[in-house]
């Protein structure tokens, strides 16, 4: 809830605070494909007018992860694997000219050297906690690209980032997957750092389409888990 009753309203964007709820609520599949409500219902769940909630509504549908229709209100859209195939086959293409021209250069971007501290460390210092692995592999792959250079790029990688969001933090719901981006990372890092291209862009390949098809099956457990808790609970 954002605020109880007779509280004052919280201090901040009201619409921005219930797009970042809602959008947490389909990260967690706390809301689900399929799922239906109305604005009045989102509205008594938070707390807060139906103004910023419609705000914030059409915002996520703007984002497609929302839909409406005028007889049965708004509903959590299906995830569209094809799509998402093609928004990490983008990834792909985005990520690998970055890292061509990052071995190009005479020495090391030195942008890339904080990343070192962070994914060159000691087993026993990795960080096991999801949600932050996810931040720091978002962040390693936006530095790759923002090193590079090209703002253009970055800009397009960063909305592809945003769209693939909610399904790619799965990736770090499970122990080995943290494990695997801590070893893919590190052996990226030291190939770029190394301007060792062929073998940077296999491994970058590699490390990409691993995650596409962990997240796929990551996401249909997932799904099927949250559906079963749901009926369950009904």
């Amino acid at each position: 809830m954002l605020q109880r009753p007779g509280e004052a309203p919280p201090r901040g964007n009201l619409a921005e605070q219930v797009y970042a709820e809602l959008k947490r609520q389909m990260h967690d599949f706390q809301l689900v494909p399929g799922d239906r409500f109305s604005e009045a219902d989102i509205g008594a769940r938070l707390g807060v007018s139906r103004t910023p909630v419609r705000e914030a509504l059409f915002r996520l549908r703007m984002e497609g992860l929302l839909d409406v229709e005028s007889k049965s209100g708004w509903f959590v859209r299906p995830i569209d694997f094809a799509k998402l195939d093609q928004l990490y086959d983008l990834r792909v293409i985005l990520e690998s000219a970055s890292v061509v021209r990052l071995c190009s250069l005479p020495q090391p971007a030195p942008a890339l050297d904080a990343l070192k501290s962070v994914w060159l460390v000691p087993t026993a210092e990795r960080l096991s906690d999801g949600a932050m692995v996810g931040n720091l592999d978002e962040a390693f792959h936006a530095t790759l690209v923002s090193a590079a250079g090209n703002e253009e790029i970055a800009r397009v990688h960063w909305d592809v980032t945003e769209r693939i969001r909610i399904i790619r933090r799965l990736d770090f719901t499970r122990t080995d997957r943290i494990d695997a981006t801590y070893a893919e990372h590190g052996k990226i890092l030291r190939t770029v750092m190394q301007r060792k291209l062929d073998q940077a862009l296999l491994l970058l390949r590699s490390h990409i389409e691993q995650s596409k098809a962990e997240v796929r099956k990551i996401t249909l457990a997932t799904l099927h888990e949250a559906r079963s808790r749901s009926r369950a609970v009904g």
